[in-house]
């Protein structure tokens, strides 16, 4: 699943691309994929400038005006700039087509994706009851250290519950828990203030790593020029399960927390 540096660096492409680009025409080919009906939907978007580009949380967030057009890509969607011309990507969901002959294209295999069109206070009013953006100014070890206080749950899944700090999947959680020395099966709660520090500042690093090589590719993501993310060549034990620790040598282990894999030093992360 794309996390926030994947989310991240499409937002970048987008708003290199998109400066006060033109919506005149929408398909949608399929209709699952999108909230209300197609008709209401291509209504709110036909003939609107996008005004800009936004990422928060996992979502993209295109600015037509009065209303929001907010994209998640789920587990394997892509948005992509193509010339209009240009033949449809495999698994089309959405295509906007712009008035300079190019066109915005929303493809997903698994169809996990949702789009959604929503006026600006709506948008606004859902995106204030999200969790803290892990690169933002209010995002310290304080911050961490408060969230997790009397949590039992282990580390791992608590990092990457979005109603606590938003953007931070299983890739990054396991990555900066490494870098940070912490078990993934402490519980949150027993962070103390020096982990929680340790932890907020691995969490910042690991993702600003991760958007400068423009995402993380294992299998389906691809930026908005099509290309695959770099930063799975930089992993640390993610998918390295039995490797050597690239720091102590010990082999990397893989547990299986709240459904998800789960990979970690059993040496260097105490």
């Amino acid at each position: 699943m794309p996390e926030l540096p994947e989310v991240e660096t499409i937002v970048r492409d987008l708003q290199k691309q998109l400066k006060r680009a033109e919506i005149r025409q929408v398909t949608v080919v399929r209709p699952d994929l999108i909230s209300g009906s197609p008709a209401e939907f291509k209504k709110r978007i036909e003939g609107c400038t996008v005004g800009g580009v936004t990422r928060r949380a996992k979502n993209i967030v295109f600015d037509l005006g009065e209303d929001r057009l907010v994209i998640n890509l789920g587990m394997t969607g892509r948005v992509t700039v193509l010339d209009r011309d240009a033949e449809d990507p495999p698994y089309l969901g959405v295509s906007f087509e712009l008035t300079d002959h190019r066109r915005i294209t929303y493809q997903d295999v698994r169809r996990f994706g949702h789009l959604e069109v929503l006026a600006r206070d709506d948008w606004n009013q859902r995106s204030e009851k999200m969790g803290v953006e892990p690169l933002s100014d209010g995002f310290t070890g304080d911050t961490v250290f408060r969230l997790s206080r009397k949590r039992r749950v282990a580390v791992k899944p608590w990092l990457m519950d979005q109603k606590h700090i938003v953007g931070v999947g299983n890739i990054y959680a396991s990555e900066a828990l490494f870098r940070a020395g912490i078990s993934p099966l402490v519980a949150a709660g027993r962070l103390t203030k020096k982990r929680a520090d340790a932890l907020a500042t691995a969490v910042r690093e690991v993702l600003r790593e991760a958007i400068e090589f423009r995402g993380t590719t294992l299998l389906d993501y691809r930026d908005a020029r099509g290309e695959k993310g770099e930063f799975s060549r930089r992993l640390r034990v993610y998918d390295r399960e039995g490797q050597p620790c690239v720091v102590c040598g010990t082999p990397i282990k893989r547990i299986v927390q709240s459904g998800r894999s789960t990979f970690y030093c059993p040496h260097c992360q105490k």
